[in-house]
């Protein structure tokens, strides 16, 4: 059996005017993914990414500290996180909803999450993409990665196609998705086991990097 980690992107710039950019302690977190996953032996034979930069940079800081050459990684779009801010504004309307909305995160991640309850059941009008096309992609992607070849793949994505994978692989209802997908830490990893004919989960938000000495590391966003 071929296996997939699938690693949710490092923390990105919460409540800044571009998010999809890596912390300074984001930066630290996949350079010690990287670390922990060679000295666990693992070497990827296949690499992929979504298009985002939080993923692209996830990925270097993988590299380097798995003290590999840069190498161009298979880009795959169905890997990309959902776009939440369109999502929330389809809701509420632009500049509507709840104060602080897009910038505190407990109030963001609360309001996320009855709001994809609410899109996974078609009561948001004009989303930026419907659920259905959401689930569509990410079972694309995953068939995508999960191809005849490779024996190990390393793939960065995000929080909600990383809880849609598995929530589509163990066959659960919608609403464990954003269950699952606000529990996936950053740098975190996912692991799967799969043949032509089958896929397993393996693994779920796993932290080899984090220690009593790398607790800072510990992030959701």
């Amino acid at each position: 059996m071929a296996e997939l980690y699938l690693v949710r992107h490092a923390q990105a710039s919460f409540g800044a005017d571009n998010y999809d950019v890596l912390s300074d302690l984001g930066h630290m977190q996949s350079f010690a993914l990287g670390q922990a996953i060679a000295a666990q032996g693992v070497r990827p034979d296949l690499w992929v990414i979504g298009d985002l930069n939080r993923h692209r940079e996830t990925l270097a800081g993988i590299k380097r500290g798995m003290g590999m050459a840069e190498a161009t990684p298979e880009i795959h779009p169905g890997l990309n996180e959902f776009d939440f801010t369109g999502l929330l504004n389809a809701r509420f309307g632009m500049g509507g909803g709840p104060k602080d909305m897009h910038s505190d995160r407990k109030t963001h991640f609360k309001i996320l999450r009855e709001t994809v309850l609410a899109w996974q059941r078609d009561e948001i009008a004009n989303p930026p993409e419907t659920w259905a096309d959401f689930a569509r992609r990410i079972e694309a992607a995953r068939r995508f990665i999960m191809r005849e070849g490779p024996a190990t793949v390393l793939a960065v994505s995000s929080g909600g196609p990383i809880g849609q994978m598995v929530a589509s692989v163990l066959q659960t209802p919608d609403d464990q998705q954003i269950k699952l997908q606000l529990q996936v830490k950053n740098c975190s990893l996912t692991r799967f086991i799969f043949t032509q004919k089958a896929c397993y989960l393996h693994g779920f938000n796993e932290t080899p990097h984090i220690t009593a000495e790398t607790h800072q590391f510990l992030t959701y966003s």
